[in-house]
């Protein structure tokens, strides 16, 4: 926009040069177009200096809209008080048999069960975002999809190739049954899941089926569009409902069992692990 504009304001100006080369033995014309190159030239600087105020305005504005809304979040999560032990009654929903690969969606659809929208697992497997990326091994190397970018291979069938999604394409899933509700806690401390617990909300995660930290060996990198991910096929995805000072509580849809139970410490390091993924809702 200002490139246009110092364009466009110097074509005015070259063509009001002109018109004075030319009629510069004219005393009346020549004095007229400088008069009106000065008063445009002007004119078109305030204009510049008007539009660049009120751009820098709007996006004061936009920022401080921004940050208000970030202190709303932190009073609010400041008032819930973490409490020592939580155990949240949600629903458990078994993976097996329709979906082999499907825990992710089955996580997300008790998830959603839990802030009251009733929503298949089988819908979800449907409208959730794939990277059709087919797999192929070129000097040994691994070129498949990104479980960042949507589902990797397929989730109906361990007959094909295939892996699970990360958070990325749940979260823009999930708001679409929850908008301006869904709350992404990835990347943030354990510690920080415990605040949604300790107010009754449940929180999907990605950790791997054996729930405790796992050796290299489990580990294979990928090479996707976006460049190398590294993955394991024990990746897998629960709802925590609780905790306490030895366990966390959680509902799996490997095994269909309801606050099953885990080593706290032991599945933390299985989630740090997997890239400290993590949602839940706000109410």
């Amino acid at each position: 926009m200002e490139t246009l504009q110092f364009i466009s304001i110097a074509c005015a100006v070259g063509v009001f040069i002109l018109l004075f080369i030319k009629y510069k033995k004219h005393v009346f014309f020549s004095g007229v177009i400088s008069f009106l190159a000065i008063v445009i030239f002007g004119a078109s600087i305030y204009l510049y200096g008007s539009i660049r105020t009120y751009s820098e305005k709007t996006d004061g504005a936009k920022q401080n809209v921004q940050a208000v809304k970030i202190n709303e979040q932190k009073e609010k999560l400041e008032i819930i008080r973490i409490e020592n032990k939580v155990l949240i009654d949600a629903p458990v929903i078994k993976q097996f048999p329709e979906l082999p690969r499907g825990c992710e969606v089955t996580t997300l659809a008790m998830l959603l069960g839990s802030a009251g929208i009733n929503v298949d697992k089988m819908s979800l497997a449907e409208e959730i975002k794939k990277d059709l990326t087919p797999r192929t091994v070129k000097n040994g190397e691994i070129h498949f999809g990104n479980p960042h970018k949507g589902f990797v291979g397929n989730m109906y069938s361990f007959n094909e190739p295939g892996l699970g999604v990360y958070h990325e394409p749940i979260m823009e899933l999930a708001e679409s049954y929850l908008p301006k509700k869904m709350v992404n806690l990835s990347g943030q401390s354990f510690d920080e899941l415990k605040i949604p617990l300790s107010d009754g909300r449940p929180v999907w995660v990605i950790i791997n089926s054996q729930y405790r930290e796992l050796e290299d060996s489990y580990f294979q990198i990928w090479h996707t569009k976006e460049g190398k991910v590294r993955v394991t096929m024990k990746e897998h995805s629960v709802l925590i409902t609780g905790y306490d000072d030895q366990f966390v509580y959680f509902n799996d849809p490997l095994t269909g069992i309801k606050n099953k139970k885990a080593p706290i410490k032991d599945f933390e390091k299985s989630w740090v692990q997997m890239g400290s993924q993590a949602l839940t809702y706000s109410y």
